[in-house]
């Protein structure tokens, strides 16, 4: 699949001891290449989202974490394992909502609880090799969630997605956008609708920048917009990432998913949550017990302005993530296969990786 850009959206230069990034913020005006080399800085990075997305920021976290550990000067094993929980649990407080986040950071905690015994070299390598599995399994796991969700359009459809969910919040080809991709190498001439996604604009900076540059038909549309494409017929299905599922089908996702599931249901039209196994939290029942990110509110007032769009004194509430009922969501596609309800009984076979329709 060729998706147009010319970087990856995360990468390890370990003979640097640097994770590089493209710092997203700057998008689409900019293309800026971070090497990040100290754990603050790599923290503020997650956290102010210049490297993002669910799978991005798994990845980017176990880059992270390896570097951490190269730095640890120790031969002793206790030490080291002290130091290295240290670094995964600052690393984790970057982003609460993204299960990818504690997932890869406890991937990594466990070559460390499972390596001792070996000299701290040796676990600093089998360290590296597990980030760099993390991020190959993500590759894998994008390509396949491109191939089931390709089986369930047709060519000419349209397609509605919301933020971003494509290669710059993976490590390639996207979780929402895979299907576009594959479909638009297989010659199905999708017409794209991509939500601006206030109030940060990943839609409008992130998506549209990379399905364009890919040469696939994309419109930016505002978020009060959707409604209207729907009922004039131009979508055929929407197809949206997503931070944590719970065992119950509820999905955490960017905020305004949600309304877009509304509006879906409301016209008829299936709404699809491609989401990797990762994402799906075993230790949650409903969507109710998502923590879910609030953000600085001069996001909402201030950040995209030349001048404060705003009285004194009026209150902001910027959530980042808002929960999809299950009972809203037609399939969740994994890459073991796509997954419909009752989602209690689909999602578990979808994390024992058993396929699904």
């Amino acid at each position: 699949m060729k998706t147009g850009l010319t970087f990856d959206t995360v990468a390890l230069d370990d003979a640097q001891s640097a994770l590089v990034i493209i710092d997203q913020t700057k998008l689409p005006n900019e293309e800026v290449i971070l090497h990040l080399k100290t754990q603050q800085e790599i923290h503020e990075a997650i956290y102010l989202l210049k490297v993002r997305g669910a799978p991005a920021i798994g990845v980017a976290a176990a880059y992270g974490v390896y570097l951490a550990a190269k730095e640890i000067r120790t031969d002793d094993y206790e030490t080291f394992a002290l130091e290295f929980a240290k670094a995964a649990a600052y690393l984790n407080s970057a982003r609460p909502t993204a299960v990818n986040l504690s997932w890869a950071l406890r991937r990594m905690e466990k070559i460390v609880k499972e390596s001792r015994g070996l000299s701290v070299p040796e676990i600093k390598e089998k360290l590296r090799a597990e980030a760099v599995e993390i991020q190959e399994e993500d590759i894998r796991i994008c390509r396949s969630i491109g191939e089931y969700g390709l089986s369930l359009v047709k060519p000419h459809d349209g397609l509605l997605t919301h933020c971003n969910a494509g290669q710059l919040a993976t490590s390639r080809y996207g979780t929402a956008t895979a299907p576009m991709y594959l479909g638009h190498e297989r010659g199905y001439d999708f017409h794209v609708y991509a939500d601006e996604t206030r109030p940060l604009l990943q839609g409008a900076r992130l998506t549209a920048y990379e399905l364009e540059k890919a040469g696939i038909d994309v419109t930016l549309i505002c978020d009060n917009m959707a409604s209207t494409v729907m009922k004039q017929g131009k979508i055929q299905a929407v197809f949206v990432g997503c931070d944590r599922v719970a065992m119950n089908g509820d999905a955490a996702n960017k905020i305004g998913t949600s309304g877009v599931a509304i509006l879906a249901k409301h016209y008829g039209i299936p709404f699809y949550v491609c989401a990797p196994s990762s994402t799906i939290d075993e230790k949650l029942t409903n969507g109710a017990q998502i923590p879910i990110e609030e953000r600085n509110g001069e996001e909402i007032s201030t950040m995209w302005y030349k001048q404060k769009m705003t009285a004194d004194g009026v209150k902001t509430f910027n959530p980042a993530f808002d929960v999809t009922d299950h009972d809203l969501i037609t399939a969740i596609i994994t890459e073991n296969g796509i997954a419909r309800a009752p989602y209690t009984e689909s999602l578990p076979k979808m994390l024992e990786g058993t396929q699904g329709h």
